[in-house]
Formats: structure tokens, sequence, C-alpha cells
């Protein structure tokens, strides 16, 4: 195999691709963002004129995994027929027809077109994905679990062979081998969640060998017969890996260091597997949080590719490295981040993708502060208000930050970041309330950003709160409450330990503050920005750090001399 084989249709790198679709191929770059912060930062080992299709490629198969797993029961696998069906309909009317489909899919029909891909491959993928959609997963043999995940990431992993042009035979069967290795850590990370959901995508056979079986599952987490059975699924997994790996050596060389990149991914991923607490679903290991491309035993870190940092990927809208260094900064910065949903109406998105890329804003926003010298950031991710919501939207919002508290705590503590949750705890659901506390025990000992997620926060309601605190305590005789100061009635807030805030900025051009940290941001310098918090990035908080370094604070006194 000597390369690929395009059709007429232009590689979107080129001159001529035409706007829409342009359009199209980022709202894919940055589903693939916002789902995952490592796994782009390796598709930028290859060259330019082939990001654009790996993520093309990652997006359709989390668009797909997200149509079968959210929304009523009933209406998953419908959802999932008319996407395959939009897809597939596109594809048979030629490569020379307009295609009027949502971004995901528009950018997959040219993705095919372009690289000539296996359409059948393709059909394979959306036929699993459905069916998965429609019935419980059960899988009587290791067999059997391999034709699934050969229908699922292992048909995604054939098709990106295709565009990092293959030069041997096997190439597509050894790209396949790493899609299972991939789903097979989906599925051993997500398991304790999708046990309580009712799905076990386990051999029964395994089960059946260890004295097991789905119902009594997750009561068995923690005893040696649960740990064999993981320690098995690693171990074949590492087989497929150690087959799939091959697969290097069989593309053109201007791919390799991508997948060099990703196959020492996958084997610290499978050592994660290994040791994930059986109390906490997803969770890093409490003694180090590897990177993906960390080093492992068999490849040493120094042998792979350098991968770029956040600061020095590149993002829409302004230069990251825009703007002239503030002359003054401020100690605490809280974010007011408006226009998730705004960003997605706008590219024809679910709210939730919405959300999902402004978590990768978040890190941006955080690394940024690190790289600035502000020692506090604080984020309104869900208020009080927010519940009033279609319970869908709030549904789906709560799923991903419970599915996304593992990734970004791994994230932040590999930094020094120490994370804080300010809010009320009695109405969150006891997964995410109980990886919310882990996230705060894990970091507690960073010294670097305090970063503070306000999480079903409500400024009233926390005064409300403080109030019915101080009124027990004085009830009780251990108060005093005609000797009471400010600085008394603080240690009843929600986080007694946050200070000040000295810059509130809010983003999406609204101007109100919304009811975030009254207390705090009393005396707080306030910019208004007008972009979208999914496209927020370094630019944008010099910009605002540049405009407090700039204004007279009197505090209703004398001036500060810090901003004079």
């Amino acid at each position: 195999m000597s390369g690929y084989m395009r059709t007429g249709s232009p590689l979107i790198a080129e001159r001529g691709a035409d706007t829409y679709l342009a359009r199209a191929f980022e709202v894919c770059r940055r589903i693939h963002a916002g789902a995952d912060h490592l796994s782009p930062q390796v598709v930028d080992l290859l060259p330019a004129h082939k990001r654009p299709y790996a993520h093309a490629l990652v997006a359709l198969g989390l668009w797909a995994d997200r149509l079968a797993d959210e929304g009523e029961v009933s209406e998953r696998g419908p959802a999932l027929a008319r996407f395959r069906a939009d897809i597939l309909t596109a594809l048979a009317d030629g490569p020379n027809t307009p295609v009027r489909l949502p971004p995901v899919q528009r950018a997959m029909v040219h993705t095919v077109r372009a690289w000539d891909m296996s359409v059948p491959v393709l059909e394979e993928l959306l036929t699993t994905l459905e069916q998965d959609s429609r019935r419980p997963p059960d899988f009587p043999g290791f067999a059997d679990l391999r034709g699934y995940m050969r229908g699922t990431s292992g048909t995604v992993g054939e098709l990106l062979g295709t565009v990092l042009e293959p030069v041997r035979e096997d190439a597509p069967e050894l790209m396949s081998l790493l899609g299972e290795v991939l789903q097979y850590i989906d599925i051993l990370h997500d398991l304790p969640e999708d046990l309580e959901q009712g799905r076990c995508y386990l051999p029964r056979q395994d089960l059946e060998r260890f004295g097991l079986d789905a119902d009594d599952l997750i009561g068995a987490r923690g005893t040696n017969a649960y740990r064999e059975l993981i320690a098995l699924q690693v171990q074949r997994a590492r087989g497929l890996l150690a087959q799939g790996q091959e697969v290097v050596d069989a593309v053109h060389p201007s791919s390799r260091p991508f997948l060099a990149s990703m196959v020492a991914g996958l084997r610290t991923g499978l050592d994660e597997c290994e040791h994930l607490p059986a109390g906490l679903p997803g969770a890093p290991p409490r003694t180090a949080v590897p990177a993906r491309l960390s080093q492992t035993r068999e490849t040493p870190v120094g042998a792979l590719p350098a991968v770029p940092t956040l600061r020095q990927r590149q993002f829409p809208g302004p230069s990251p490295d825009s703007g002239d260094p503030p002359a003054a900064v401020p100690e605490h910065v809280a974010v007011i981040m408006d226009g998730n949903r705004r960003w997605a109406k706008a590219l024809g998105l679910a709210p939730v993708e919405g959300h999902s890329a402004g978590e990768e804003a978040m890190y941006r926003l955080v690394d940024a502060a690190g790289d600035l010298g502000i020692k506090y950031v604080t984020t309104f991710a869900f208020s009080t208000e927010n519940w009033s919501r279609s319970p869908e939207e709030v549904s789906s919002l709560f799923r991903m930050f419970a599915r996304g508290v593992p990734g970004v705590v791994g994230r932040l503590h590999a930094r020094g970041v120490r994370m804080r949750w300010c809010g009320r705890r009695d109405r969150v659901e006891a997964a995410l309330r109980e990886r919310l506390e882990w996230a705060e025990e894990l970091t507690s000992g960073n010294s670097g950003v305090t970063f503070t997620s306000c999480l079903d926060y409500g400024g009233r309601q926390e005064m409300v709160d403080a109030l019915k605190r101080t009124a027990a305590e004085a009830l009780s005789g251990r108060l005093d409450p005609t000797r009471m100061t400010e600085s008394d009635l603080a240690e009843y807030l929600y986080d007694p330990e946050l200070p000040d805030v000295d810059l509130l900025i809010r983003t999406a051009g609204e101007q109100r503050t919304s009811n975030f940290l009254p207390w705090h941001t009393a005396y707080a310098e306030i910019v208004f920005e007008d972009a979208l918090w999914p496209d927020f990035d370094r630019s944008h908080l010099v910009r605002a750090v540049n405009s407090y370094a700039g204004r007279r604070r009197s505090f209703g006194g004398t001036l500060s001399e810090v901003n004079v």
C-alpha cells in the first residue's frame, strides 16, 4: 500500500475548502477538546493537513456515543438510526452533491470522500452503536466482547488508519486492535457507573469464573475476586496492545510520532485501570496522577516526541500570547462563565456540548492565571437558579460533571492546583458529591493556584444559610450576636477560607453579577467581556487584568497604592 487515495474533494487545509465546511471541522475539534485534554494534543503531532480528519473521526464517535447514552431510552435507538441514515444517504448521493447536515455529520461525509474511506466500515460502526442503544449489553464470552469493541472503537481505528497513510497491508487490522484497546480501557474506567445503570460489558464466562454475576458485582468491589476479574481484563487488553503496536511501522513516517504517543498513552491507561481504587469509579491513583504520555516501563519518555502544552496550542480568536504583560495582578479572580449554550446553539449543537467546550476554556483560564501569578481562581459552574432549566439539560450537565471529575482532578492535580467546592452539598447526587470531596482531599496539599468551583451556589442562599448557623450558635449560647464582626460572620460562609474577590469577569456581554459571591465581590473591580465562554483564552484574561491594573481602587476611602 503506497499511500492514500483521494476523490475530487479538496482537503480541508487546502485553498478552496468552503467556509461552512471549515466551520464544521472546527466544531469537531472543539468537541474532541471538550471531551479529553490530552488526545487532541497528540493529534497535534500529525501533519497539519491530517489533523482535522482525526478530530472529525473522534467527534463522530463521541457524538454517536452520546446519542446512545443520553435522553429517553426509547428515543436513543431512533435518534442513532436517523444519524446513521443521514450520513449514509449523503455518501450515496455522490461526491458533488451538496451536504446539508449538522456539523459533525457534514465533516464526516467530507472525510470519507476526501480519503476514500471504507463506507462498510463506517456503517459497521454506526450499526453497532445503534444496536447497543436498543438493548443491554450481553457478551457470553471474550470473543463476543471483542466483536462489540471491534464494531465501536475498532472501526474508528481502522478509518483513522486511512488518514495515517498505511504502507503495509496489515495496517487496518493493527489500527483496529488499538481501537479495541481504547474501548477496553473505556469499559474498565466506566464499569462502576455502568453497573449502577444496570449495564455490564464484561463477559459472563469471566464473571462465572470468579463466582460473580452482574447483579452483585457492585458489592464485590474491593474483594479479591473483583481484583482478579479486572486483572484478567487488563491482561487481555495488554495482549491486544502487544499485537497492535506494530502499526507504528505500518504507516507513513509522518504519522509515526502520533502513533508512538498513542501506544504509550494506551499503556499508561491500562496501568491506571489496574490500579483504580475500588471505591471511586474512574479515579486516578491517590499516590500519583500519571499523564497519558508519562514514562512507562516499556517506553522511556525521552523516546517520545514532545507534546505541546496548552499554552503552545493554537486556539480560535485572539492569539493566546497577545496583550502586554499586566502592570498589577489581582490575587483573586472570579469568573461568571456565560455563553456556553449560545455558543452551542450558534454551531447547531446540543447545550451540553457548549458546557463541554467550556471545560477546555476553564483549563486555559487556570493555566494563564498560574502564569500571571494569580493565586485564586473561582468560577460559577452551576447556580441555585439553574435547577429551573429543563430536567434533560440538568441531568446531562450533572452526568458530564460526574464523569469529568476524575479527568479534571488528574489534570489540575498534576499542575499543583488546589481544588475547592463552594456551594450547597445536600442536593447534589451522592456520586458527584463524593468525587468533589475526594478532589478537595487529594489536592489539599498543593501550593499552586487555588481553583474553586461554585456548584449549586447562590449568594443569597449562602447568606441565609450563614444566618441560620449563627442563629443556632446564638441560641445554644456559644455565640454572642451583639459582639459579632464581619470576620465572625464570614466564618459561617460556605468556604471561610475564600478571600475577597479583586477582579470579577463575566463573559458573553452580559452585565450583571447574577447572585454570584455578593459577600466577596463587595469591592471587586468588574470587567464585562463580549467573548462567549468557550472562546475565552489567555488574551482575554490578560486584557481584563490590564483593565484592573489601570483602575483606582479606593475601597470607600484612601486610594489603593497598588492600582494608582
